[in-house]
């Protein structure tokens, strides 16, 4: 979206939310993606249900940087709830505590062949032997990160978020919420009946997830008589960070001459945030968090708290006492941020609508550190109007004078949603070449409902290219 935050989406950061009965015309620029992307509601947990995929295909004259596949296919994961997603959301901001964990998870709208409802809407691949296919894979499910495997096949990741990266043939993959991969499949195997498998990624210690597997299946086309059931994929044990992280740590741009690798390598700005789990007290002694707190996160110590207007128009037309521009650029509480027993006294974060302002192209460096307040966990951390070069990642506390000798400058994987690891740190890079007001959260729904948010403000440049084009005419009224 350069220059043109205004249809970015998130409420009461780029617009407020469009009334019921009303309309609102989304426009969406691209500007060098390439791949998979995707779109969702940002209000509530409407995105539950109301996504979709967007396909940019190269552009004329040029081609894939790989071969050119048979056919290819959107595979988007979901997540279902037999009640409505909007009363889990009341529910938990009632409770104090976390959601209702979904009764199924989703593969093209259907959670498959091992729930007895869902067997005849199973998704079906059907694939010719010898050929290949390029799945666009996209996790649009609110609370988890996910593995991936298809039965006896492997799969080759050739993209990501929009971007190519160096060909990375696995057995798996992990795919966090926001999240979107391109990848190869070959249909190799003996003509059957493969299931796809996906099933949760979790990490944190005492947080309920939903452990079903949702399945999908890829038939070969022919006659022969099909194994019943079909073979299922090996996936990883639910709280393998060592697997999620040995994925995720391969990845490599593609880095030759049609796409380059322009990764900032003179920083001006550098930036550490601390993601925390955190509790509040309970105004009313009825909530059901950890010792009777509410369950809150925070970025620097900050939990973020929505404003009844929305950033952006407050800052382009100059409306006072909507945000502050004080975001801290380190923590301001320093600790051993990933001890087995961190202070507890640092549990509970502050409110505040605080934002950062960059200057026009300033080369920007965010290191994420998780930290194990109340309960370390993975955090897929997204930026909004950026792709962004994950440089660095790791194990412990961040040192500063260690670990960038250590950064990969060469060919990082441009994404624009990084899996933090528990208890680890990651660091990213770009440019801020995009004018406006950029929303920056957790992808796992529930963290960004309690707080792990905050925003960027990128000023003007000198020029008309480099300023934020005006604001449209229907924009939805606050």
């Amino acid at each position: 979206m350069p220059r043109y935050p205004w249809t970015d989406g998130p409420e009461y950061i780029t617009q407020c939310p469009i009334p019921p009965g009303s309309k609102f015309s989304q426009k969406i620029i691209l500007s060098s993606e390439e791949g998979t992307l995707w779109w969702h509601a940002h209000s509530d947990w409407t995105r539950a249900t109301v996504h979709g995929a967007i396909i940019v295909y190269p552009k004329n004259g040029t081609k894939y940087p790989f071969p050119k596949p048979n056919a290819e296919v959107p595979i988007i994961f979901g997540e279902w709830w037999k009640s409505d997603v909007n009363e889990v959301l009341e529910e938990m901001l009632a409770t104090g505590t976390g959601p209702n964990v979904s009764d199924s998870y989703l593969i093209n709208g259907q959670p498959g062949d091992l729930q007895p409802c869902s067997k005849l809407g199973t998704f079906k691949l059907t694939v010719d032997h010898g050929k290949t296919y390029l799945l666009r894979i996209i996790n649009a499910a609110l609370q988890d990160i996910l593995f991936f495997s298809i039965a006896k096949h492997k799969m080759t990741v050739v993209g990501t978020d929009g971007s190519y990266t160096k060909p990375l043939t696995r057995d798996y993959i992990t795919i966090s919420p926001g999240q979107t991969f391109d990848v190869l499949l070959e249909a190799n195997q003996r003509p059957d009946h493969y299931y796809m498998a996906a099933k949760v990624y979790s990490s944190a210690q005492g947080v309920a997830y939903d452990n079903t597997t949702t399945t999908a299946i890829v038939q070969y086309r022919g006659y022969y008589t099909p194994s019943s059931p079909p073979s299922l994929p090996h996936l990883p044990g639910h709280n393998d960070t060592n697997a999620s992280v040995h994925f995720t740590g391969s990845l490599r741009s593609l880095a030759d001459a049609e796409h380059p690798c322009n990764v900032p390598l003179n920083i001006g700005t550098k930036l550490i945030y601390t993601i925390s789990l955190n509790t509040f007290p309970c105004a009313n002694d009825s909530c059901l968090g950890p010792n009777g707190t509410r369950l809150a996160t925070s970025i620097n110590n900050i939990s973020f708290q929505s404003p009844t207007i929305d950033i952006l128009q407050a800052y382009y037309y100059n409306i006072s006492g909507v945000y502050g521009d004080k975001f801290p650029s380190v923590p301001p509480l320093v600790f051993d941020f990933t001890a087995e027993y961190p202070p507890l006294k640092y549990e509970t974060p502050r409110n505040g609508t605080e934002v950062r302002v960059l200057e026009y192209n300033s080369t920007v460096e965010i290191v994420f550190q998780g930290t194990n307040l109340l309960s370390g966990t993975d955090h897929p951390m997204h930026l909004h109007g950026y792709s962004f070069y994950v440089v660095g990642w790791g194990f412990g506390n961040f040192d500063k004078n260690r670990d960038p000798l250590r950064y990969n400058l060469v060919d990082p994987p441009l994404q624009n949603t990084i899996v933090v690891p528990k208890n680890g740190w990651a660091a990213i890079r770009f440019k801020a070449s995009n004018p406006g007001v950029w929303f920056m959260h957790c992808h796992l729904e529930r963290h960004l409902t309690w707080g792990m948010d905050t925003a960027f403000i990128v000023k003007n440049g000198k020029h008309p290219e480099a300023q934020m084009l005006p604001p449209p005419s229907d924009m939805p009224p606050c």
